[in-house]
């Protein structure tokens, strides 16, 4: 039963994953093919100013969208968690109803609502409210609109499977010995739904940092992310080599971001309710 298993994860995630290693450290053609030479140039390249600059406003963005998704996902997960069971289930499937729709589709959607004749302009400028359409399109906001729609289910099942395990004796108990709501949430709640916390923000922030769509259409040439320098990098200067390096940077990132997951999640929660 182990060998199909494992021959798949080696023709379809090792060799390719090996193959994209290989030719980080070649040199690009005189015409865009690959010269098959060692060389460190790709790697060095990253630490221009200026793709330093991508790679921090990518980071940044993505580390935005993991907060907000947070920030929005924890009440709603709360609420579906301890909803009643006939409920919680049509919930479930409101959350999980997005997946069945691609995502390339529903970002087109967000751009007949934002764009300068989209919906919502044309809403404001018959109630009168604008003079004039605003420019909700092709900035970092639109992008991160995109984001936050499109990552929020990611964030918010995690959540729920973590609350739900959570033992409302707990909550009692730290009633009992005084607590008040806020202090039990931050002190009992919140520690214990940490994995869950963590799951998400890394189910969030690594396809953020990766998605390349959203950037493009939402973003325009306003917005220049990592994942569209990696996307340009293959199908427009067909430099593959320097486009290699900068996907194996960022695993390297994701790796480091998985190891500290798994750091943290292993490690015993502490309740401190006073």
């Amino acid at each position: 039963m182990v060998g199909p298993g494992t021959f798949w994860m080696v023709c379809f995630v090792a060799l390719p994953l090996l193959l994209v290693v290989l030719v980080s450290f070649m040199q690009r053609g005189l015409y865009g093919g690959i010269e098959y030479q060692f060389t460190l140039d790709n790697y060095s390249r990253i630490f221009n100013p200026m793709y330093i600059k991508i790679l921090w406003n990518s980071l940044v963005l993505s580390f935005i969208t993991t907060l907000l998704c947070l920030i929005l996902g924890y009440p709603f997960a709360y609420f579906v968690a301890k909803a009643p069971k006939r409920w919680r289930n049509i919930l479930l499937l409101l959350v999980i109803l997005p997946f069945w729709t691609n995502s390339l589709v529903r970002t087109y959607a967000w751009i007949m609502l934002l764009r300068t004749e989209g919906f919502i302009n044309t809403i404001l400028l018959k109630i009168g409210l604008v003079s004039q359409p605003l420019a909700m399109m092709y900035n970092e906001t639109a992008i991160l609109i995109g984001l936050v729609y499109v990552l929020f289910p990611f964030m918010v099942l995690p959540l729920i499977t973590s609350i739900e395990k959570l033992d409302p004796a707990l909550l009692e108990a730290a009633g009992d010995l005084g607590a008040n709501p806020v202090r039990a949430f931050f002190g009992v709640t919140l520690p214990l739904t940490k994995a869950g916390i963590m799951a998400g923000s890394i189910l969030v922030f690594i396809p953020a940092l990766g998605y390349f769509f959203i950037p493009e259409l939402m973003g325009g040439s306003k917005a220049m992310l990592i994942s569209n320098l990696v996307k340009n990098q293959f199908l427009t200067a067909r430099d593959w080599p320097f486009g290699s390096a900068i996907s194996i940077i960022l695993m390297a990132i994701t790796l480091i971001l998985i190891y500290l997951y798994f750091r943290n999640a292993g490690s015993k929660d502490k309740l401190e309710v006073f």
